[in-house]
């Protein structure tokens, strides 16, 4: 495990190697997306974010998972194109990953062991968890599913300030 969410290994959506290294000193929402789920529309939502806050530092990063009632199929070309022709999804998206389980990804083996949900649960309990961490890299808070983006503008606007 690395030492910090920045170091970890990633694959961008279009198959390159990457890392979040590139992020230092921004505020981050990271997502786990899935293009057919009844949160799917949430993609307007965070774009609209991600539009409104770039410029004063906010990344919104997606991660697809078809862990939940296998709501995102497709390959990582077909849900970049969803998201692209559907929503106008701007932000940074990467590789489907897992979220749960014995091959969760370290990133969100990481963000789960900082933000516990429900009950002290470490589990993703579903598509388009939130996770926002601060401009050190830390974990802040974790949201449900049930957050509607713009519901976040408070909070990250107090981190961008910090």
């Amino acid at each position: 495990m690395s030492d910090t969410i920045y170091e970890i290994p990633l694959k961008k959506i279009n198959g390159e190697e990457a890392n979040l290294e590139q992020y230092k000193g921004k505020v981050l929402l990271i997502v786990n997306t899935a293009s057919k789920c009844g949160f799917t529309p949430q993609f307007e939502g965070l774009e609209k974010l991600y539009k409104r806050y770039v410029d004063k530092g906010l990344v919104i990063l997606g991660f697809p998972s078809n862990q939940f009632l296998h709501q995102d199929p497709g390959s990582n070309d077909e849900i970049s194109e969803f998201c692209s022709l559907n929503y106008g999804v701007t932000f940074p998206m990467f590789g489907k990953i897992d979220v749960n389980g014995p091959d969760t990804h370290p990133l969100y083996a990481t963000l789960k062991k900082s933000a516990k949900g429900l009950l002290g649960s470490e589990k993703v309990k579903w598509n388009f968890t939130k996770f926002l961490v601060n401009k050190e890299g830390q974990v802040v808070k974790r949201f449900p599913p049930t957050t509607e983006p713009s519901k976040l503008a408070p909070i990250i606007e107090e981190l961008l300030a910090s």
